[in-house]
C-alpha cells in the first residue's frame, strides 16, 4: 500500500490533475490512496467569502460565483461531453449547498467554529469528487472515499484532535473490503457525532500521514510544486541546494523554523510508525526528491539545511527577583499558555538572572500583558524589571543530527556571522545537539542565510561580492584583471568574484546577480543613474551582501572621507587612494580602530609601491616579532626614472619633459617633483610601524625651488625648469660622479625622525644600481641587520597598481 498526497498547487487546474493521474497511474502497485487539497487558493476563497456574508457584504456571491467557475471550467476540461451533465449535476449540487450556508451567514452576521469548518469543507470536498471523475474518465478504476466517514475526532473546530483508536480501526475496517486505488479529500474530518470537522493547518498533510500509518503503508509520497527540501530557502539563498536524506528529527526541526514542504505535526503518525515520506515535485517528477525516514547513511555533511523564521520578538523576563527562586519557568509559561501563546525558542544564562523566548509578532503584546499580570506583585517590588519586548529580529536554525558530539560546529557558525558583522542577539542549543539557533536583528537575515549556508555547504567556494568606485585607468584594469583570471580563480581557487556595484564620476549601476566584466560599460551607460558617493553607499549598504568589499580605484577625498562609514557597516575595504591614510594621525587610527571593532579588512597595499607587497612585508616583520631599525625606500618611478637617465649630457628639465612624454609623470610634474608624493607613502609606512606622526612632522625636500614651483601656468612652468634647475642638478650630478656616486631621492625613516631628499649613493649601496621607474625598499631590523630585507620592482603603472588592488581583493576571500 502507498499512500500519495497532492498539494494545492498540484491540483489547481486541469493540466495539473492531468499531470496527478499520469503519475498515480505510473505506479506498479494499484493499492493507492490519493490524497488531495482543495484546488489551489480555494480555501482562502472560501473563508474570505464567509468573512464577508458574516459582515453582511453582498460581496460574498461574486467571490462564490468564482469560485463556481474554476470548479466547472476543471470538469468541463477533464470530462468528456457525454458525462459532463452528471457531474456538473453533483458539483452544483454542492455549490447550492454552499451558496446556502453562506446566505445564512449573511442572515444570522455570525461565523461560528463548527460552520467556518463546513465551509472550508467544500473546498477538498468538490476537488476529490471532480478528480475521482477524472481518473474514470481515463478509465482508471477508482473509489472515491470521504474521509469525515473513517477520519474521527473531538469538537475542537478549525484544530480538530484525531481519535487514533477508533480512527485506525474504522480505516482498516474499510479497507479489508474496498481494494484498488482510491481519492480521498484531505484536511477534512468529523466528530463523534458526525459533524464536520477539519484538521487545521497543513491539514491535507495529515490526512495522508494518518491513513499512511493506519495501513502500514510502505511509504508516504507528498507531491508539491518543489524538488523537495533544500539545504536553505532557495528565495533567500540562490546556491541552496536539494537534499536528498533527512531524518524525521531533522525535518520536524527544520519544519519548525520555516522550512515549507512539511509542516511538523503532519508527519508525526508516520515517524511513530518509522514510514518513510518522499517529498516529490508534480511538475518534474524525474526529480529524485527528500526522503525523510528513521535514519539515514549520509555522514558527510556536517549539518543537513539552515531553516528561519523572518521575524519574531524577544521577549525577557529579568530581575533579582529571579535568581535562585523555584518555579519562575514554571509561571512564565503558564501565564502565556493561558493566553494561547506559541513559543518558539527559549534561553537562559547559568545566573538565572534573566529568561528570554521568541513569539509570532501578533502575540507579542498578548504576551507582555499576561507577564506584567502575572508578575505585577514582583514588579511592585522591583524584584523584576518592565516585561522587555525587542522587535524587528529573525531566527536561524542551523540543523543536523551530525552535529552531535562534533567539535567546531558553533565555532564554524558565529565565525561565518561575525566576519559579515552581524551581531547575535541570543543563542539557543539544546542538549541533543541537534538545533543550534541564532536570533539575529531581521534585516541581516538574507545576508547571514548566505553567510551561514557557504560556510557550511559551499566551504569550497567563497563568493566576494564587489563594490567598485572609479572606472579610470586602474579601474578598468581591474575589471580587465579579474575577468581574464576568473576562469582560473573559479576552478582552481573555487573563488568567485561578482562585480555587483560600479560607479565612475558620472554613473553608478548595481546587479545583485553581477555586472558583466565585458560589457560593464555599456551596462553602466545604458541602466546606470547619476552618480553620488553617498546614496552609492547607502544602497550598498541596504543590499547588505555576504562578503561584501568596497573597493576604491580613484584619487578623490570626498571618497576617502567615506570610508568610516563603509567599515562601521561591517564591510571590507581596498583602496589604491592613499588620501585617508595619509591625513591627520586622528583619522588613520579611527580607520584602523573601525576596522578592528568591526572585524572586517582595510587593506591599503597599493598606498606604497603599487602592486610591491610592502606594507604586507612590514606587517608580517612586525606580528612576527622583529624590531625595525631602519627603512629607506626609493618610493617614487617618476623620480627614479629622473635620477637615473640624468647626465652632464642630459639636463634635468629634458628628462622631466621625457618623463612625461613617456606617461611617468603627473599631468602637472610639479605634483612629483615636490617631493609631497613620496613624503605620504613613507607618512604611512611610519604610522604602520607605530609611529605618531602628523603630515607636517616629515620632513619634505621639494626638487623645485619656490620660483618653479609657483609657476602660474604650465607654460610658465616649462619656462622656469630649465631657467631655475638645470644649472644646479647639473652641478650635483657633476659632484656624485666625480665621487662615483649616484643620485636617487629617497625616504627614510630612523630613530623616529621621516625624511624625503635627494642622496648620493656608491656601488655598494643596492640603490646605485637601481635603474628606471622602479621602486626599492631596505628594511634593516633586528633580525635583517647584516643584510637587510629588500623589495624591488615596479612603483607604479595601471597593470601593477591593478594587480596589488586585486591581490588585496584575494586576500580577503582566502583568509580564513
Amino acid at each position: 500500500m502507498k499512500v500519495l498526497k497532492f498539494g494545492g498547487t498540484s491540483v489547481k487546474d486541469a493540466r495539473n490533475i492531468s499531470k496527478v493521474i499520469d503519475i498515480v497511474s505510473a505506479n506498479e502497485t494499484r493499492q493507492i490512496v490519493v490524497v488531495v487539497s482543495a484546488l489551489g487558493g480555494i480555501t482562502n476563497q472560501l473563508i474570505e467569502a464567509a468573512n464577508q456574508a458574516e459582515q453582511g457584504k453582498e460581496t460574498y456571491k461574486a467571490l462564490l460565483a468564482e469560485i463556481e467557475v474554476r470548479h466547472l471550467d476543471v470538469v468541463k476540461a477533464l470530462i468528456t461531453v457525454n458525462r459532463q451533465s452528471s457531474v456538473v449535476a453533483k458539483v452544483k449540487m454542492q455549490l447550492n449547498e454552499l451558496e446556502d450556508l453562506l446566505r445564512g451567514l449573511s442572515l444570522v452576521g455570525e461565523v461560528s467554529p463548527r460552520t467556518l469548518d463546513v465551509v472550508q469543507s467544500f473546498g477538498e470536498r468538490l476537488s476529490s469528487y471532480i478528480i475521482f471523475e477524472a481518473f474514470k474518465e481515463k478509465g482508471i478504476e477508482v473509489t472515491h472515499l470521504d474521509a469525515r466517514l473513517v477520519i474521527k475526532t473531538d469538537s475542537n473546530y478549525n484544530k480538530a484532535i484525531v481519535d487514533f483508536e477508533k480512527t485506525d480501526a474504522l480505516i482498516n475496517d474499510w479497507f479489508n473490503t474496498h481494494r484498488g486505488i482510491h481519492v480521498v479529500p484531505g484536511f477534512i474530518s468529523s466528530s463523534h457525532d458526525g459533524k464536520t470537522t477539519t484538521l487545521g493547518r497543513g491539514g491535507s498533510d495529515y490526512t495522508a500521514a494518518i491513513f499512511a500509518a493506519a495501513l502500514d503503508s510502505e511509504i508516504l509520497e507528498i507531491w508539491t510544486d518543489v524538488d523537495g527540501m533544500m539545504t536553505a530557502d532557495p528565495r533567500k539563498v540562490s546556491k541552496a541546494l536539494p537534499v536528498e536524506e533527512v531524518t524525521y528529527s531533522e525535518a520536524m526541526e527544520l519544519s519548525h523554523f520555516g522550512a515549507k514542504v512539511i509542516y511538523p505535526p503532519t508527519i508525526l503518525p508516520a515517524m511513530n510508525k518509522k514510514i518513510p515520506i518522499l517529498i516529490k515535485n508534480t511538475f518534474n517528477p524525474e526529480a529524485q526528491g527528500t526522503l525523510i525516514s528513521d535514519s539515514i547513511e549520509d555522514h558527510h555533511n556536517l549539518i543537513r539545511g539552515i531553516s528561519s523564521i523572518d521575524d519574531v520578538c524577544l521577549l525577557t523576563v529579568q530581575g533579582s527577583g529571579l535568581i535562585g527562586v523555584s518555579g519562575i519557568a514554571m509561571r512564565i509559561f503558564r501565564a502565556l499558555a493561558n493566553e494561547k501563546v506559541n513559543v518558539i525558542l527559549i534561553t537562559q544564562g547559568s545566573s538565572e538572572h534573566a529568561v528570554t523566548f521568541a513569539v509570532l509578532p501578533k502575540e507579542a503584546d498578548k504576551a507582555r500583558i499576561a507577564l506584567e499580570t502575572e508578575f505585577a506583585l514582583e514588579r511592585k517590588l522591583n524584584m523584576i524589571d518592565s516585561i522587555q519586548v525587542d522587535k524587528e529580529l529573525s531566527v536561524i536554525a542551523v540543523v543536523g543530527e551530525n552535529m552531535k558530539n562534533t567539535p567546531g560546529i558553533s565555532a564554524r557558525l558565529f565565525e561565518a556571522l561575525a566576519r559579515n558583522g552581524i551581531s547575535v542577539i541570543c543563542t539557543a542549543q539544546g542538549a541533543s545537539e541537534l538545533n543550534i539557533s541564532v536570533v539575529i536583528n531581521r534585516f541581516n537575515e538574507r545576508k547571514a542565510l548566505n553567510a551561514i549556508h557557504e560556510s557550511f555547504f559551499l566551504s569550497n567556494k567563497k563568493r566576494l561580492n564587489v563594490f567598485l568606485v572609479g572606472t579610470g585607468t586602474i579601474g578598468r584594469t581591474l575589471i580587465s584583471q579579474i575577468n581574464e583570471q576568473l576562469e582560473f580563480l573559479t576552478s582552481h581557487a573555487n573563488i568567485d568574484v561578482r562585480l555587483v556595484g560600479l560607479s565612475n564620476s558620472k554613473k553608478m549601476w548595481f546587479n545583485e546577480e553581477g555586472i558583466s566584466l565585458t560589457d560593464w560599460k555599456e551596462e553602466l551607460d545604458l541602466h546606470g543613474s547619476k552618480s553620488n558617493i553617498h546614496e552609492f553607499i547607502h544602497k550598498m549598504k541596504e543590499l547588505n551582501m555576504r562578503n561584501s568589499v568596497f573597493v576604491d580605484n580613484t584619487a578623490s577625498a570626498d571618497v576617502s572621507k567615506c570610508y568610516a562609514d563603509v567599515l562601521d557597516a561591517n564591510i571590507n575595504l581596498v583602496t589604491a587612494n592613499k588620501i585617508a591614510n595619509s591625513g591627520s594621525l586622528k583619522q588613520y587610527k579611527k580607520l584602523q580602530e573601525l576596522a578592528l571593532r568591526r572585524n572586517v579588512y582595510f587593506l591599503y597595499e597599493t598606498n606604497v609601491g603599487a602592486g610591491l607587497p610592502i606594507i604586507s612585508t612590514l606587517k608580517d616583520l612586525i606580528h612576527s616579532g622583529d624590531k625595525i631599525i631602519k627603512i629607506e625606500a626609493i618610493l617614487s618611478g617618476t623620480l627614479n626614472y629622473l635620477f637615473s637617465t640624468m647626465s652632464e649630457s642630459k639636463s634635468f628639465s629634458s628628462t622631466v619633459k621625457e618623463a612625461k612624454e613617456l606617461g611617468y609623470t603627473e599631468p602637472d610634474p610639479r605634483l612629483d617633483l615636490n617631493g609631497k608624493d613620496v613624503g605620504r607613502k613613507v607618512l604611512i609606512l611610519s604610522r604602520e610601524i607605530g609611529l605618531q606622526l602628523e603630515p607636517e612632522d616629515v620632513q619634505v625636500e621639494n626638487l623645485m625651488t619656490a620660483e618653479t614651483d609657483s609657476s602660474e601656468t604650465m607654460d610658465e612652468f616649462w619656462a622656469n625648469l630649465p631657467k631655475h634647475e638645470d644649472a644646479r642638478y647639473a652641478e650635483k650630478i657633476k659632484k656624485a660622479l666625480a665621487d662615483g656616486k649616484r643620485l636617487r631621492y629617497v625616504a627614510t625613516i630612523e630613530d623616529g625622525k621621516v625624511t624625503t631628499g635627494v642622496k648620493e649613493f656608491d656601488a655598494s649601496h643596492p640603490f646605485y644600481s637601481l635603474e628606471g621607474s622602479d621602486n626599492m625598499i631596505k628594511f634593516t631590523t633586528v633580525r635583517y641587520l647584516k643584510n637587510p630585507l629588500m623589495v624591488k620592482g615596479p612603483g607604479a603603472g595601471a597593470e601593477v597598481t591593478a594587480a596589488g588592488v586585486f591581490a588585496d581583493l584575494i586576500r580577503i576571500i582566502n583568509t580564513p
